[in-house]
């Protein structure tokens, strides 16, 4: 049951910013929209930002769903901008309002844990230290989320697969490059 009144609140909550901005909606809008008290949404929720945080961990972290090998990491990356696009009121009301680092924590966060997986894939069989793979991971972050940003800003109008393919050529092969570069001497 709890599951389900989240979801209902977060389903409000998307519905809700699609017709106006977050700044302007309110708990009371949400529990209006969604047929509930305050105390149901003061039940499982600290404020609007907390809902705004389950939703990204919840919903978009499922677009992953074990795509974290170097296999599989466009695939990850792919779900990640195609639940953007799915989503495109929430997301794009969210990153122009004051509550975008939700949003920038939640693209940050998701990436690096793709990347890592595809990092601790390659680094197999390599004496690499775990701060050089967390750098090569933070590089590649910040790179793939700028790009996630500035998509979001221009209205999300280039497909996801162009985008996923274009990465694709630029970076095929530098991550082992670069877990070379890190690597212990005589290992």
């Amino acid at each position: 049951m709890s599951q389900t009144t989240k979801r209902a609140l977060a389903a409000s909550l998307k519905k809700l910013l699609s017709e106006k901005s977050l700044a302007k909606t309110t708990v009371i809008d949400i529990v209006t929209e969604c047929e509930v008290n305050r105390q149901t949404f003061y039940y499982h929720f600290h404020d609007i930002y907390d809902l705004i945080e389950w939703i990204y961990t919840s919903e978009a972290t499922r677009a992953l769903d074990g795509n974290k090998t170097y296999n599989t990491w466009q695939e990850g990356f792919l779900k990640i901008l195609e639940y953007i696009l799915e989503n495109k009121d929430f997301v794009q009301n969210i990153y122009h309002s004051i509550s975008r680092q939700h949003l920038e924590t939640y693209l940050y966060h998701e990436t690096h844990h793709l990347i890592m997986g595809v990092i601790e894939e390659k680094a197999a069989g390599m004496t690499v230290r775990d701060d050089d793979k967390a750098f090569i991971a933070d590089f590649y972050k910040y790179g793939f989320v700028g790009l996630m940003l500035e998509w979001i800003q221009q209205g999300m109008k280039e497909e996801p697969g162009t985008i996923i393919d274009r990465l694709s050529i630029l970076i095929q092969g530098n991550i082992e490059k670069d877990l070379e570069k890190f690597k212990k001497p005589g290992s």
